[in-house]
């Protein structure tokens, strides 16, 4: 096993338990959805059939491309959540979170987006004309 396929399958099992967290416990991730969005509730399983879907598709090599576009794609629409919460939710689940966990996991998005390209994607094979 190779150093993209060991991430790759720790990626996916991140998505895949942050998924099924998210259907199975919502309230905590409920909390974090920004005011000015509808249907927390939805919102919620919706990004967590996501993550499961991507999750699992990262792992068949069929659907590893669709599977990367719509992680990278489920990313940055939850991105709002993660700027909302570090701006004004430092409490999730009744618990407070420090102010300065919540900014610096920022940062770590764009990190995750470079990594599940990286893990995903094969070289083109060399041209040799």
């Amino acid at each position: 096993m190779n150093l993209k396929s060991i991430a790759r399958l720790a990626i996916s099992v991140l998505f895949l338990t942050t998924g099924i967290l998210h259907l199975l416990h919502p309230l905590p991730f409920m909390e974090i959805v920004p005011r000015c969005l509808p249907a927390p509730k939805i919102l919620v399983i919706i990004s967590g059939i996501c993550e499961i879907a991507g999750g699992v598709g990262l792992l068949i090599p069929q659907f590893r491309k669709p599977a990367t576009i719509g992680l990278l794609l489920l990313l940055m629409a939850v991105l709002p959540a993660n700027i909302y919460m570090a701006t004004s939710h430092p409490y999730m689940n009744g618990h407070r979170i420090l102010p300065l966990a919540l900014w610096l996991r920022l940062p770590l998005q764009p990190l995750l987006m470079a990594l599940i390209w990286w893990s995903a994607t094969t070289p083109r094979p060399k041209y040799e004309g």
